[in-house]
């Protein structure tokens, strides 16, 4: 299982062209959508988005979308509710009923919550990400070199410099949640009943 995942870049500096770089939160950021599995390892990122921008628009125009939507990908995507429930990404029930549904939610949290340990790695070990101050070109341009050089390091089992950064809140929704566009909601409770009973 792996995880798309929101994360932001601080410090792309301010000025009028650059405004649609400007997050829910008002400041300079990009978004980026990051997939990793079990190891710690990125299989996937999209680092070109501007801060305003909604995640489940990068992930509906993500390649990666794509070939899971045609088939060509098997297996399941977990997300947050700023995802869509699609048959191949499936995010918590919004209000879970007592019993397997919160058991679901509980361990979707958790699985998701490794993301947060993933991504704290990437910055402990680049400690750049933590303010880039270049132009949005070029701070994507390093973000995805960083992805690369961890992945090499997480592959040699290099030891992670600091403890990992996860202050960031593995609970992370997105305002104003999408709808369910391709409708996972059977994959999910397919999951849920067979699971989590």
């Amino acid at each position: 299982t792996s995880t798309p995942r929101r994360k932001s870049i601080h410090g792309l500096g301010p000025g009028n062209r650059f405004l649609h770089y400007v997050n829910r939160k008002s400041f300079h950021s990009i978004n980026v959508q990051i997939i990793y599995d079990a190891a710690n390892i990125i299989t996937n990122v999209e680092a070109k988005w501007p801060g305003s921008v909604h995640d489940s628009q990068i992930f509906r125009e993500c390649t990666l979308s794509t070939k899971f939507g045609h088939g060509e990908f098997t297996g399941y995507l977990l997300g947050d509710r700023g995802y869509p429930c699609l048959p191949y990404l499936l995010t918590p029930y919004p209000d879970p009923e007592p019993g397997p549904q919160q058991r679901y939610n509980l361990a979707n949290c958790r699985t998701r919550a490794r993301i947060e340990m993933t991504i704290g790695m990437l910055k402990a070990r680049f400690q750049c990400l933590q303010r880039l101050r270049v132009t949005p070109e070029r701070a994507c341009d390093i973000i995805v070199a960083c992805v690369i050089l961890h992945n090499i390091a997480t592959i040699r089992g290099e030891h992670c410099p600091s403890e990992p950064n996860i202050s960031s809140d593995p609970n992370h929704e997105h305002p104003d949640p999408p709808t369910d566009i391709q409708d996972g909601s059977a994959v999910r409770d397919t999951i849920c009943h067979n699971h989590f009973l």
